[in-house]
């Protein structure tokens, strides 16, 4: 049987556990963090129509606490079981660009001080860069194995109007190319199942995101929060939700047509349950990614068989 050369564990795309272990020789955590950023996109409290109050940052940490405190309440627990490990900064919740340069430079330098901090990954928009900051940022690729994460979600131009991105796909591009000219690693976001789109819609997602050179991707699937915009509007149009079966295949197609070298950050989604409205199948994330390695070995498919 064909092994997949880019994992370590007979997975049949490439995963982030084997990059990070090829990178840094050894057991490599993401610490989430909560700077307590807020969003140029955010209006009344919400920005895009999908996004909790918690700016992404469900699972990031406290933002009543001081990074550092954040920073160590989770690397004391991963001690427990990996004693000598590496740490990434992960500045997670809301977008971690929008701020004055002084106030990103501290707080970005406070966490690299921590021993054995071997990078940082920023999450942010593709319009909440500045000449500045991204000047900032290519010094900082200098220093550190850096990592910018860029929301985008879809391609669609219809779709991003929808669900009030704030963006539009050519501002997305260029901020990627700006990124990449800088050698900036850069990994892309995506949303599944956002309303009225079709497979074909989402696997075009992923085929335009193969001619811009990013470096990873997180998959997720769509999820209709409590107090969401998007739970009002799901609730007055009642839009397809994806099965499981549907996402899973739809998922499985578009790793067919990604480069094999772009590393999968995330291929599921895990909202807190107490929120959650729809799908529900998405509470049971180990499960969706064992079904997807099923069928991946059932269709006898891998990463990039069909990318160009």
């Amino acid at each position: 049987m064909k092994k997949f050369k880019y994992s370590l564990d007979n997975k049949r795309y490439h995963t982030l556990n084997y990059h990070l272990k090829e990178k840094y020789g050894k057991k490599t955590f993401k610490v989430s963090l909560n700077a307590n950023f807020s969003c140029p996109n955010k209006i009344n409290g919400y920005g895009c129509i999908f996004c909790s109050k918690l700016g992404s940052g469900d699972f990031a940490g406290n933002k009543s606490e001081d990074l550092i405190t954040q920073f160590n309440n989770v690397k004391n627990m991963m001690e427990k079981k990996w004693k000598d490990a590496y740490y990434i900064g992960y500045f997670q919740a809301n977008t971690n660009t929008y701020a004055p340069l002084n106030i990103l430079k501290e707080k970005y330098e406070s966490i690299l001080k921590i021993p054995n901090v071997v990078g940082l990954d920023i999450a942010t928009r593709c319009d909440a860069i500045s000449d500045e900051v991204l000047d900032y940022l290519e010094q900082l690729n200098k220093k550190t194995n850096l990592v910018i994460e860029l929301g985008l979600q879809s391609i669609h131009e219809k779709t991003l109007k929808l669900i009030n991105r704030g963006h539009n796909l050519e501002c997305f591009d260029n901020m990627v190319k700006k990124l990449k000219k800088r050698n900036i690693e850069v990994v892309v976001h995506i949303i599944n199942g956002l309303p009225f789109e079709t497979k074909k819609m989402m696997v075009d997602t992923v085929k335009h995101l193969n001619s811009l050179n990013i470096d990873g991707i997180k998959i997720h699937m769509l999820s209709v929060l409590k107090n969401t915009p998007l739970a009002n509007y799901y609730e007055k149009h009642k839009f397809k939700i994806l099965t499981k079966e549907e996402y899973i295949d739809i998922v499985c197609t578009q790793l067919q047509y990604l480069n094999e070298k772009i590393i999968i950050h995330r291929i599921t989604g895990d909202p807190k349950i107490d929120d959650l409205i729809t799908p529900h199948w998405l509470t049971k994330k180990f499960c969706v990614l064992n079904d997807i390695d099923k069928y991946m070995k059932m269709h006898n498919i891998y990463q990039g068989d069909k990318a160009d």
